[in-house]
């Protein structure tokens, strides 16, 4: 490990300095105009963030989940996906979301709740966030063995943390995944805790290395260079399309906030530690780059921060002016088709409130 904790294979392309490098095995080669859009997707993903973290204190919210300094991470593996891949995130992954059409509001109205789900997966390519943790793993690897099926030119790619990869869940899709050479990329995101555990908790080895026990292979890469997240994930997909099977990725980040709004980092993390890693803040690397390449200036990044203070307004009236659902909407969308005893709760549960008298009405 070298002095940032990293593996010393960890693939990087620009460095924290917002230096550009280059790498013998990766390398990807972008317009202007696609740079600049990963650092709005990452500036904007982050204003998200912050408001939702603020809705949630003011009470408008019930929970929330940062992704704070994991943005490369996410903007960069989903900049990386087809049209037709299909991503499987958790509770944390709103930049990924964000890249694959999802309203901003669609994003924060299971935590209104108002909704059981909040989009359409099929329309966005991107499965509905999964609180279980891990069990998207073995959904991301049901989904690619249909894709083998159907003969389709598509891979799918699961989105976990460093804790997840504890769990039997994604130990079971890693066993499927290999044994069926299933057309699925495994992003873990290894932000250094889990909750309130280190990362020295879930594996006495780093994280990629693992993925040589089960039979296919993982690779390291800094998950705050945006560039280098997006080309290894580049190659991991088309090589689960090409009929390779899976890969694993561990994307090597930190999660800058809470593990959720209801925890406290400081009962279990130094702040040292957490200033270390402000200086490798994945979007001023790529600001720094843009800005000494002369691909962007202070007028384009302005621009982004008027079109966050435009996204931070519809947020706060949107969520506040999100409609309360009836109540018989929670038996919405359980099934395909309709399902008889289903149908008879929903029943139970009309009639139930039809029994309640209204005082104005009477």
């Amino acid at each position: 490990m070298d002095e940032s904790g990293r593996n010393g294979s960890a693939v990087q392309l620009l460095t924290p300095e917002g230096e550009r490098v280059t790498h013998p095995t990766y390398d990807i080669s972008l317009t202007d105009h696609e740079l600049r859009g990963l650092y709005r997707d990452m500036a904007l993903v982050r204003r998200l963030d912050a408001e939702a973290t603020a809705l949630q204190r003011q009470g408008e919210l019930g929970l929330w989940a940062s992704c704070l300094g994991q943005e490369a991470a996410q903007v960069g593996s989903a900049h990386a996906m087809g049209t037709s891949d299909f991503a499987f995130p958790t509770y944390r992954e709103h930049g990924v979301t964000w890249v694959r059409g999802v309203p901003a509001l669609d994003i924060l109205a299971m935590l209104r709740g108002v909704t059981n789900g909040g989009w359409d997966p099929n329309a966005h390519r991107c499965s509905l966030s999964t609180i279980v943790i891990g069990n998207q793993a073995l959904h991301a690897v049901g989904y690619a063995m249909g894709i083998t099926f159907d003969g389709a030119d598509a891979a799918a790619i699961a989105y976990f943390g460093d804790g997840a990869t504890a769990q039997g869940d994604v130990n079971e899709s890693f066993v499927l995944a290999t044994v069926f050479n299933a057309p699925v990329v495994f992003f873990c995101q290894n932000n250094q805790w889990a909750i309130s555990q280190p990362r020295e908790r879930q594996s006495r080895i780093p994280i990629f290395e693992r993925a040589a026990g089960f039979g296919f292979p993982g690779v390291q890469v800094d998950g705050n260079d945006v560039l280098a997240v997006m080309a290894v994930t580049r190659a991991a997909l088309a090589r689960a399309r090409g009929g390779e099977g899976p890969t694993l990725i561990e994307a090597y980040t930190y999660r800058m906030a809470a593990h959720t709004t209801s925890d406290d980092p400081t009962r279990y993390r130094m702040a040292s530690e957490l200033e270390v890693w402000r200086l490798r803040d994945p979007i001023e690397r790529l600001k720094v780059f843009l800005a000494r390449q002369g691909i962007a200036d202070r007028h384009f990044f302005d621009s982004i921060d008027d079109e966050g203070d435009l996204l931070a307004d519809e947020i706060r009236v949107g969520v506040r002016s999100m409609p309360e659902p009836p109540a018989e909407a929670m038996f919405d969308n359980v099934y395909c088709e309709p399902h008889p005893l289903l149908e008879g709760q929903r029943a139970s549960v009309i009639d139930y409130l039809a029994s309640f008298v209204d005082p104005v009405g009477r």
